[in-house]
C-alpha cells in the first residue's frame, strides 16, 4: 500500500506538470509570432479558439491529477477512505483525466492534419479572390504539408512562420495528451493493485 502510495504522489504531481505545459502550449497559439492582434481580430484557427489544452488536457487533468495526489498524501477526506470511495475517486480521476487527455489528443491530430489558420493566395487554387484567410493545406490532397516543407514558407503569408508555429505547438499538445494518457492508466493500474493488495491484507 505505501508503494501505491508513493507511485500516486508522483503520478499526480507528473500529471499536474503536464496540464500546465498543455495550458502553457495551448495559450501560446493563440499569440501567433507572440502578436496579441490576430486573437483581437478573431484571426485565429478553430482548433486553437477551442483550447482543449487549456480546458482538456489543462483543466481536467490538473484536477484529477489533485485527486490523485490527495489520495497518494491521504490527505483531508482521504485520510480514512474506504475501499469503495477509495475505487470511486480512482474511477472518477482516472475517467477525467483520460476525458481531458483524449479531447486534447484528437483536436490536436485534426488540427495538424487541416494545417494552420492563415493568409494566403487562393488564386493559385483557381479560385476568384486573391487574398483570404483560409486552410489552405485542408484540401491541398496532392502534397502533404507535413512532410513536404518546401511549402511551410510559401503558402502561408500572414502570419510569418505560421506553419511552423501551428506544427510546433500542437506536435507538443499531442505529445503531451498521449503522455497524460499512459500517465492515466498506469494510475488505474497502481491504485487498482493497491486496492487490490489492501482488500487481500485484511
Amino acid at each position: 500500500m505505501a508503494c501505491s502510495r508513493t507511485c500516486s504522489r508522483i503520478l499526480g504531481l507528473s500529471l499536474g506538470t503536464t496540464a500546465l505545459f498543455a495550458a502553457a502550449a495551448n495559450t501560446v497559439l493563440l499569440f501567433p509570432n507572440w502578436d496579441v492582434t490576430y486573437l483581437l481580430r478573431g484571426l485565429i484557427g478553430r482548433h486553437a479558439m477551442l483550447g482543449s489544452g487549456l480546458w482538456g488536457g489543462g483543466l481536467m487533468v490538473l484536477t484529477a491529477a489533485t485527486l490523485i495526489s490527495l489520495m497518494g498524501w491521504r490527505y483531508g477526506c482521504f485520510s480514512k477512505s474506504g475501499p469503495c470511495r477509495s475505487m470511486l475517486t480512482v474511477l472518477l480521476s482516472s475517467g477525467l483525466a483520460l476525458l481531458g487527455a483524449l479531447i486534447c489528443f484528437i483536436n490536436s491530430g485534426v488540427a495538424l492534419k487541416d494545417g494552420p489558420f492563415c493568409m494566403f493566395d487562393v488564386s493559385s487554387f483557381n479560385q476568384t479572390q486573391a487574398w483570404k484567410y483560409g486552410y489552405p493545406f485542408k484540401d491541398l490532397h496532392t502534397r502533404n504539408y507535413l512532410y513536404d516543407h518546401s511549402l511551410w514558407n510559401s503558402v502561408c503569408l500572414e502570419p510569418s512562420k505560421a506553419v511552423v508555429w501551428h506544427v510546433c505547438f500542437f506536435s507538443a499538445l499531442l505529445c503531451i495528451s498521449l503522455l497524460q494518457i499512459l500517465l492515466v492508466v498506469i494510475h488505474f493500474i497502481n491504485s487498482f493493485l493497491g486496492l487490490f493488495c489492501s482488500l487481500c491484507e485484511k
